[in-house]
């Protein structure tokens, strides 16, 4: 099965390398992004998982709305992607309920920061999809955790996929490894756990990240934009292939029974 995850949220990635982006702006170009990206899940008849911030939600609930009418399930990303108390989980739960009248049971932390398991099951989450199982110097290092979906203390974690011998296959991979080579990383993972769980951005797809303006590193922004549609589409001709069909985040476990 293929589980396609998004992280929906404003585009505030300048705000780390010095440079002030007003909210609106942010909102804007991940709309933009969104815009590119949705018709490619269409095409391939993908429904996504994606992990929507509430502050994403209420500036752009036309989109949200457009999003739930596709078949894609809508998860929480936090009440802001930039600030983040135990408060907002509970929080930005509800506040996505509003905005899609729909119940949200998947959490994913901004920047799949460490949030505790008891928090976020008392805030009325069944699942998380907070941990990358690699290794990336400045930002975590989680080689000790599971890379297939487990028990987390009566909650539900799915990591990002990552190849057998842990290379990471989330969005910078995409935009940096030979697109032949991360498709057959993406085969090998697929193979191996029988699930891959990957993950981007709308902002991604943006032509944005070559605003100077904007300092971003040459890793985000190497083949953003059309280029990284063009690499989205691609993989995702790959993976058709295989006829291991797509799933939302909750409609797989439930599948396996990991969710009741």
């Amino acid at each position: 099965m293929i589980l396609l995850t998004f992280d929906i949220e404003e585009f505030d990635m300048p705000l780390e390398y010095g440079r002030q982006i007003p909210l609106e702006q942010q909102l804007q170009i991940s709309a933009e992004g969104l815009k590119v990206l949705l018709p490619i899940l269409d095409k391939h008849g993908a429904h996504a998982t994606m992990f929507t911030t509430a502050t994403f939600a209420e500036g752009r609930p036309e989109l949200v709305s457009s999003m739930c009418r596709a078949g894609h399930e809508i998860a929480s990303h936090g009440l802001y992607h930039s600030q983040f108390e135990l408060s907002h989980l509970q929080v930005a739960r509800q506040r996505l309920e509003q905005v899609t009248g729909m119940p949200v049971t998947g959490y994913r932390a901004p920047r799949m920061m460490k949030v505790p398991t008891e928090a976020i099951l008392k805030a009325g989450y069944r699942y998380s999809s907070s941990i990358n199982p690699t290794f990336l110097p400045g930002r975590y290092n989680n080689l000790d955790k599971p890379r297939r979906y487990f028990d987390d203390n009566g909650m539900v974690q799915i990591p990002a996929s990552v190849s057998p011998m842990r290379l990471p296959l989330f969005w910078l991979s995409l935009h940096n490894f030979p697109l032949w080579w991360y498709k057959r990383l993406c085969m090998r993972a697929l193979r191996c756990d029988g699930y891959i769980n990957l993950y981007y951005h709308p902002w991604e797809f943006s032509g944005c990240l070559h605003d100077p303006a904007l300092n971003m590193p040459y890793i985000a922004r190497h083949n953003s934009g059309a280029r990284m549609a063009e690499r989205l589409d691609s993989l995702l001709d790959s993976l058709d292939k295989t006829g291991a069909g797509y799933a939302t985040v909750s409609q797989f476990l439930t599948r396996q029974g990991a969710l009741k």
